[in-house]
């Protein structure tokens, strides 16, 4: 394999992933007509896994009740005390950037909610995300460190409920806390349940070439992070644990992601015993859940209970997820190069620390993987320079031998051995930065951090595309360029697909987040002036060689 046939399997490579993304990947399955009369249903109580009774009811709507703080606009219904519409004030929407970014929603045709509920078999009154609650306000803001919303549900033979939403300053971590006092005759042994439930359609802003993992995922210190495809789902199949004593269960997103929290970081479980937490993950004709089933202990007649669990709605920021809960790291979706991303992407986080702007942490990111790499590329680029000056030879050999390919073969191998040139040099230097490389792809690709993130002139936002096309078109020239500084092919049809190929490959990069598109752009300007350098110094000792 010679450079040439390696470059032109690098881009093969990269050309491959990313038609694999925009056409075989499984991507969320699309949405069921009429998804909001579809059937939702309610975990059954007791110590089995959730139950799926078919339970047909719509998202109806009641009364809104707005909540407002200093990150967070929230809606919450009153009918379930459901979570229905949420924006980041931080973050703008992916469609209009005078607008914050919805997480969750239940407008212009989405699905995606925050549902909670209690059963009990003795006790079919208890609520559910049907219960029409009640509310003191129907507007809440932020007045010092947090703000509670109190729901109040009707009385249940006895038995008294409120569901409390807590919103914290600064914060995208919402508690949820139930109390119930049973003033009835008989025990009683609740099951809360808490569920994200969402359609299967694309997140806002989803770019073509771009994709990320979009669907429900599960992470429990036994298992480790599992995330189950939307399609998989639709199948009746999925990988993931069922029950726990801790972790998380949630809906994750390119750059966002929504969980209920079964044990926060260096906090208490809320699961009683290695069976009293079950997750259950799906598909119901168009909508897909993400439920996690916490059974309380048994509350006897005259007393009270409370139990509280966590919702995190926001960003998938490393510094912010990574304080909720053990493992929320794994949401930022480094594909199966997470071995490689995620060591890349805590170098970036540092190096940001000393320049405070993404851009630049980008380019000296490029720099110190450059660097790390140079005994590599330096020694695969003597190789192609040796190579490129034995391309006159070649041809002549070419010439002599004409359709003989035996000949021709031996001819060149004789050649090799004779100037102690290694025709695979150039190629396994190259090859075992690959995976190096996709790293980095995913890292920056799955970065929020570079969302909304200057970097200098128009550049506002390295996650979207190059507004004016600048960093694509020096990305087109820098790869055109490079083509002159390698040994060219032997095959005419080769030579001119390495010609073409450099326009070809850098036209998706049109639609490339500029972040992603700085760094190759960067890193094709370090390979030109290295390359170049290594060619003159071979040039130099060969005429040195020649005086002497």
């Amino acid at each position: 394999m010679d450079s040439k046939r390696l470059i032109i399997f690098i881009v093969l490579s990269m050309g491959i992933l990313l038609l694999w993304q925009e056409y075989f990947m499984p991507k969320p399955a699309p949405q069921a007509a009429h998804t909001q009369s579809a059937q939702t249903s309610v975990p059954a109580a007791g110590n089995a896994a959730p139950a799926q009774p078919a339970d047909a009811a719509k998202l109806s709507a009641g009364q809104r009740i707005t909540v407002n703080t200093d990150v967070l606009k929230a809606e919450i219904d009153t009918t379930g005390g459901d979570l229905r519409q949420l924006e980041l004030l931080k973050h703008d929407s992916a469609t209009d950037s005078k607008q914050p970014f919805a997480l969750l929603t239940d407008k212009n045709g989405r699905v995606y909610v925050a549902q909670t509920g209690l059963v009990a078999a003795s006790n079919p009154a208890l609520p559910t995300h049907k219960t029409v609650f009640t509310a003191e306000k129907t507007s809440y803001a932020l007045d010092g460190d947090k703000v509670e919303v109190k729901l109040t549900a009707p009385e249940a033979n006895g038995v008294k409920v409120s569901k409390t939403y807590i919103f914290k300053k600064g914060s995208y971590d919402i508690g949820v806390r139930y109390d119930i006092t049973n003033g009835g005759n008989a025990p009683l042994a609740p099951t809360a349940y808490y569920r994200l439930l969402r359609d299967g359609k694309a997140p806002e802003g989803e770019g073509r070439f771009a994709h990320t993992f979009t669907g429900p995922a599960v992470y429990t210190t036994e298992h480790k992070f599992q995330k189950v495809d939307f399609g998989d789902l639709d199948k009746g199949k999925g990988d993931y644990a069922k029950t726990a004593t801790d972790g998380w269960v949630s809906m994750i997103q390119h750059y966002f992601m929504t969980a209920w929290i079964m044990k926060p970081l260096n906090g208490q479980s809320v699961c009683k015993d290695d069976k009293s937490c079950r997750f259950e993950l799906k598909a119901n004709n168009g909508l897909y859940s993400a439920a996690a089933t916490v059974d309380l202990k048994t509350i006897n007649p005259g007393q009270s209970a409370s139990i509280t669990v966590p919702l995190f709605a926001g960003p998938e920021e490393y510094d912010v997820i990574s304080k909720v809960a053990d493992g929320m790291e794994y949401a930022k979706d480094f594909g199966m190069f997470h071995i490689f991303a995620s060591p890349l992407f805590w170098l970036l986080t540092k190096l940001h620390a000393l320049v405070q702007n993404w851009g630049w942490a980008i380019v000296l990111l490029t720099l110190t993987v450059k660097a790390v790499f140079y005994p590599l590329t330096a020694a695969s680029y003597r190789s192609m320079a040796k190579m490129k000056a034995l391309a006159p030879r070649l041809e002549r050999l070419k010439e002599q031998h004409g359709d003989d390919r035996m000949k021709f073969q031996q001819a060149v191998m004789e050649m090799y051995k004779t100037e102690k040139v290694n025709p695979l040099g150039g190629c396994l230097p190259m090859l075992i930065q690959i995976p190096v490389f996709i790293g980095l792809y995913w890292a920056l690709l799955a970065s929020v951090e570079l969302r909304q993130a200057p970097w200098i002139l128009w550049y506002h936002d390295l996650a979207r595309p190059d507004p004016y096309y600048i960093l694509p078109v020096i990305m087109a020239a820098t790869m055109f360029l490079q083509t002159f500084l390698n040994p060219p092919p032997t095959d005419p049809m080769q030579a001119k697909m390495m010609k073409i190929m450099p326009l070809a490959f850098s036209a998706m990069f049109f639609f490339f987040p500029s972040g992603l598109v700085l760094y190759y752009v960067v890193n094709n300007v370090l390979s030109i002036a290295q390359q170049w350098y290594i060619n003159r110094s071979i040039e130099h000792s060969k005429k040195a060689a020649l005086q002497s």
